[in-house]
């Protein structure tokens, strides 16, 4: 019996729930910290602290990265599932890191390596030789092209599109729709096309 614990009782929660069963896990519950029943009819079994007491593989569904991370650094990374949906096109020998989830209809192209913690999202797609830090929310319909490298912590916004051999720094937000030409190299919220910043310390926003 293949068991997993999903930390975060919120509509991604049941995203990933839905690819955990999928992906043969037979005994799903959540851990919230808020007071919920339950999650997309799964049940709200504790709080996020109580993970230490689940005998079961573990993920973090917090679309914020800055929780997310802190969680899943506060558990042992042997416990973390990694869920790849099974309607995902993964090329071979792509690596994905721990606790990271990739949702159905994405393509991930070969030479990829994504870190751990990250949200790759429903029909994105990241192109050949990227590299994706730890805790990147890469959206919905979003695409990386070509040798594109993202920093931790870094959310690329619904339909946003980066162009090929563009590296974009740690703790940016990437705007819905956003089309990205060069180097991004100070933290900050980015929207446009081509993209200009808007605000810079991507930590004052919340995401």
């Amino acid at each position: 019996m293949k068991k997993l614990v999903i930390i975060g009782a919120s509509g991604h929660g049941k995203v990933v729930a839905d690819i955990a069963k999928k992906s043969g896990y037979t005994e799903i519950a959540f851990l919230d910290d808020e007071s919920i029943a339950d999650c997309g009819g799964y049940p709200v079994v504790g709080r996020s602290t109580d993970v230490a007491n689940m005998d079961a593989d573990v993920i973090v569904a917090i679309g914020n990265a800055e929780i997310r991370e802190r969680i899943q650094e506060s558990i042992d990374e042997s416990w973390m599932a990694t869920l790849i949906h099974p309607d995902a096109v993964v090329a071979e020998g792509v690596q994905i890191g721990a606790g990271s989830v990739v949702m159905a209809g994405t393509v991930i192209n070969p030479g990829v390596r994504i870190g751990r913690g990250c949200i790759v999202n429903t029909s994105s797609s990241i192109d050949h030789d990227c590299i994706v830090g730890d805790y990147v929310h890469v959206s919905v319909g979003s695409h990386l092209c070509g040798t594109v490298a993202v920093g931790d912590g870094t959310w690329i916004g619904a339909g946003a599109t980066v162009s090929n051999n563009v590296s974009i720094c740690s703790d940016c937000v990437i705007g819905t729709g956003t089309v990205v030409i060069k180097d991004i190299e100070t933290a900050g919220t980015y929207i446009g096309v081509p993209a200009e910043i808007i605000k810079k310390d991507r930590r004052e926003n919340k995401f």
